[in-house]
């Protein structure tokens, strides 16, 4: 059967539609991983299924959700006892999502977590932060073993933040939001390991590597609300008069086409 043109765009935009509607379903029938649920909060933790093939990976990500669900059901408490007509439509909504983004080497998994809060305010907040697992120690690391230095405003934390500006100001250019590109919005990306913001290893078109850095920044951070997240990459041959031993054997091949397209 040969189909029109007309007829093709319009079953095609059909089977895009059911697909949607069939992943809208299938999330919604998913259960959380932790909850509470109260008269001033629900508020949910999901681990991703890949997350969950590491029981140890698995339970600190666990652990961790759970404090932060307690941690806003108290405030949640507080501030309805405190002023309860700010709750009279409903409590607080509060989820939290574990999801991997790339296992290197078979060793080192980055996780991205991913915040949304509802208190009610205009508008609902979000925050994204990461997670480095080490499967080999099976704890959380930072990038620090893949640098032969990592110093405070040393070589290595001041040519990531270089980097890090010339992709935010590429993708500002594509955004049509070159206005906010200024000094003032990256004055928070600073030369430090626990400043220069969330840190993921960037999948690689060679397997087993990693293509770079990618750098993942929530509402606000370098940028209005209302231009959302931004996510800079910073390619390997960037970092490489920098890497440690480790770092060398890590990185390589290039960054996966439409990795910078889909949801990290």
């Amino acid at each position: 059967m040969i189909f029109s043109a007309p007829a093709l765009m319009r079953a095609l935009t059909l089977v895009a539609a059911c697909s949607a509607l069939l992943a809208t379903a299938h999330a919604a029938d998913r259960k959380p991983d932790a909850v509470i649920k109260t008269k001033s909060i629900e508020a949910r933790v999901f681990l991703d299924d890949k997350v969950k093939v590491d029981a140890a990976l698995a339970a600190d990500c666990l652990i961790e959700g759970k404090k932060w669900i307690d941690k806003n059901a108290a405030e949640a408490a507080a501030s309805r006892k405190e002023d309860p007509q700010f709750f009279r439509d409903g409590g607080w909504d509060f989820e939290r999502k574990y999801a991997v983004r790339s296992v290197v080497a078979d060793r080192y998994v980055s996780i991205l977590r991913n915040d949304y809060m509802d208190t009610h305010g205009a508008h609902p907040n979000s925050d994204v932060n990461t997670v480095l697992w080490d499967k080999a120690e099976n704890k959380r690391i930072s990038i620090r073993p893949f640098f032969a230095e990592t110093a405070d405003n040393g070589a290595a934390m001041k040519a990531m933040v270089k980097a890090v500006i010339a992709s935010l100001k590429i993708e500002k250019k594509k955004r049509d939001t070159s206005e906010t590109a200024t000094d003032e919005w990256f004055k928070s990306v600073e030369p430090s390991l626990l400043k220069i913001g969330a840190v993921t290893l960037a999948p690689s078109t060679d397997a087993g590597k990693s293509s770079g850095l990618t750098f993942h920044y929530p509402p606000y951070a370098v940028g209005p609300y209302a231009e959302g997240e931004y996510v800079a990459f910073v390619p390997w041959e960037t970092l490489k008069p920098y890497l440690s031993a480790e770092g060398t054997r890590i990185f390589g091949g290039a960054r996966p086409k439409g990795d910078a397209d889909e949801p990290q």
